[in-house]
């Protein structure tokens, strides 16, 4: 009966904490940025000072100059939050450059944030090493399609650039590899890194979880992690006059440019389930499936069902998926020996009465960047490239699981020196150039393994 307390869905366009066993009837598909923004238990902006000032006024603060590498629906979106931020910090802060691999995109993102006509836009794959160029730029935030993450993120701290960066940051252990140096790099040029993992700077979840880090549900026991949307994803179709150009443009089907879903949306709940655990899991195996796509163009898969276990015994159950449905959940849930929890604010003691995180809130859109412009002007410690990587490489490691259909061990995955993206984007993305380019057949359990000498990875003739 306790888990009824515990599980958030969607249902008739609402999300809201309901007492249900099973999840509910719902809406069609819930974005990330809708189901954040709705939540009647999002956090409030003074209990984010727990981990993070909240608003702290920067007067006399160096200015923040920004650039946008990648300004489709998620880089527009972190370009508003950035302009936020810093209207409620009260700093100097403005975006000076956009960039983006297709020429017509960078200025209608220029014009959707109502930037001055004269601000530069960029295109072309060497367009994020334009706008790194331009003078007293301090601040870049990273929303390009997943697979150029790691690469974008090394060129920006090797220019000595403090980072916001997108989530998932990596789709191979090659890509999650150069992240991890990197993200060493940072920390040693005294760079500040802030992921958009919000749900970090979200205050419901950061009392929360304190709470359960302080024992008051007891030794953690199993966690559950849901990301079900009641809908597909969108799908493009195919435009463009070469392969790579067709695949970019559709990007979210392609293993080596989204990560599949499992990566691109789930490594939400996944980050909070290692947050709460302070550790990544060590093992993992699962399965899942191509159902609704059918023959469209793209090889991810619909839906993913992932067992990990961490290297103290606890077991995570992680459900992600895109298919029309009759319900649909974006939550997670914590079972300790002396009670439960609903990390986005929640806490129910066996026995005990039902402790609700209630106070109003920032946007954790918003709050994340105020919090990584309060680290660069306060110096504070904030680099958070790690931990995203551990969460990204966890999802990873859940997909190829069940890609395989095999048992996956975390340092093997790290390990695996096969990369699904092309080989330029690793050694400099900037040189690459539309063309051709692998298409993969969606995996098939038993006859897709990347850990295999040599990967067996079938692709379409």
């Amino acid at each position: 009966m306790l888990r009824k307390l515990f599980d958030r869905h969607t249902w008739n366009n609402k999300t809201e904490t309901v007492m249900l066993n099973h999840p509910t009837k719902a809406s069609p598909a819930v974005s990330r940025r809708q189901f954040i923004k709705t939540s009647s238990l999002v956090a409030a902006s003074a209990a984010a000072a727990v981990s993070f000032p909240s608003v702290v006024r920067a007067q006399g603060k160096q200015p923040i100059r920004a650039v946008i590498i990648g300004i489709g629906g998620r880089g527009s979106g972190a370009g508003a939050n950035f302009l936020e931020a810093v209207k409620n910090l009260g700093i100097d802060g403005k975006i000076v450059g956009i960039a983006d691999l297709f020429p017509e995109v960078a200025p209608r993102g220029r014009d959707a944030l109502k930037l001055p006509s004269e601000t530069p836009c960029f295109s072309g794959f060497d367009a994020y090493r334009k706008a790194l160029e331009l003078p007293e730029v301090n601040y870049c935030i990273l929303a390009t399609p997943p697979g150029f993450r790691a690469s974008h993120f090394r060129a920006c701290v090797e220019a000595g650039k403090n980072v916001f960066m997108e989530k998932p940051v990596a789709v191979d252990g090659t890509g999650c590899r150069l992240m991890y140096e990197t993200a060493e790099m940072a920390k040693q040029k005294n760079l500040k890194v802030a992921a958009g993992t919000q749900r970090r700077h979200q205050a419901g979840y950061i009392e929360t979880i304190k709470r359960i880090h302080g024992g008051e549900i007891g030794d953690v026991v199993t966690l559950r992690a849901y990301w079900v949307n009641g809908g597909p994803i969108w799908h493009r179709g195919d435009h463009g006059d070469t392969e790579l150009e067709r695949q970019i443009r559709n990007w979210y089907h392609y293993i080596w440019l989204s990560g599949d879903h499992i990566c691109e949306q789930h490594v939400h709940n996944l980050d909070v389930c290692n947050w709460i655990m302070q550790d990544h899991p060590i093992r993992c195996w699962g399965q899942g499936a191509r159902q609704q796509l059918g023959d469209k163009s793209g090889e991810i898969w619909d839906n993913f069902a992932i067992e990990y276990e961490y290297n103290n015994g606890v077991r995570l159950f992680s459900y992600c998926g895109q298919i029309k449905r009759d319900w649909s959940s974006v939550s997670e849930a914590v079972h300790g020996t002396k009670g439960m929890s609903g990390p986005h604010g929640i806490i129910h003691v066996n026995g005990g009465d039902t402790w609700r995180f209630r106070e109003k809130s920032i946007d954790p859109y918003v709050q994340e960047h105020m919090d990584l412009i309060n680290a660069i002007h306060n110096n504070g410690d904030l680099n958070e490239a790690k931990q995203v990587t551990d969460s990204t490489l966890t999802a990873i490691m859940g997909r190829e699981a069940a890609y395989s259909g095999a048992g996956v061990e975390w340092d093997d995955i790290l390990n695996c020196k096969f990369a699904y993206a092309p080989e330029q984007l690793y050694q400099d993305c900037s040189k690459m150039h539309f063309g051709d380019a692998r298409v993969l057949q969606p995996p098939m359990p038993s006859m897709h393994n990347i850990l295999k000498e040599p990967p067996v990875v079938p692709a379409r003739t």
